[in-house]
């Protein structure tokens, strides 16, 4: 019985890598939501990005939860802290829609319908912008809602139906613009 427990627990010497029995699940898990979200990220990265599950140690010598990006430009794979503002933010949501595609899958079919975007877009060059938006489209386009909120200016030119906060000194109002 100890030597079971020191094995979910991580701490045997039969664990090569130190991984308690949840990380390992949760691992698992993570490799799901990395190879739905690369469907995404490949697309708003121009083929250039690839979500992988690492299995490097920590520095406290534990592994199992870590995520590295494969560049197709370098061929080389590395941690995703190495992306700059702009791809972590593309990374990062198309992580949120890659756990939005593996929950509804494990939920029987219950759809995540609504995504709201909070910021990020002022770290994306124009072309990459075109491309985020572009995914984001194909959502709408299978009955998905979503909402981004943000303060850049080229949006306003390419999101056509939006509520704008307007603030008075008597408080903000909602000002709904274009989509009906």
């Amino acid at each position: 019985m100890a030597r079971l427990s020191a094995l979910a627990a991580g701490t045997s010497a039969d664990n090569e890598r130190k991984m308690r029995l949840e990380s390992y699940v949760l691992a698992a898990r993570l490799e799901q939501v990395a190879a739905a979200a690369t469907v995404r990220l490949q697309r708003m990265s121009s083929g250039r990005y690839t979500l992988v599950h690492s299995d490097d140690r920590t520095g406290r010598g534990r592994s199992g939860l870590g995520l590295h990006v494969v560049d197709a430009w370098t061929g080389r794979e590395r941690d995703t802290a190495t992306l700059s503002g702009g791809e972590t933010f593309f990374a990062s949501l198309a992580l949120a829609l890659g756990l939005a595609d593996v929950v509804t899958d494990e939920a029987g079919g219950v759809r995540l319908d609504t995504l709201f975007i909070d910021e990020g877009f002022g770290s994306l060059d124009e072309q990459t912008l075109d491309e985020v938006l572009d995914v984001l489209d194909s959502l709408r386009e299978r009955d998905r809602s979503v909402g981004i909120v943000s303060h850049v200016a080229d949006l306003r030119r390419r999101v056509h139906a939006q509520l704008e906060v307007v603030k008075g000194r008597s408080g903000s109002v909602l000002r709904q613009r274009g989509g009906g």
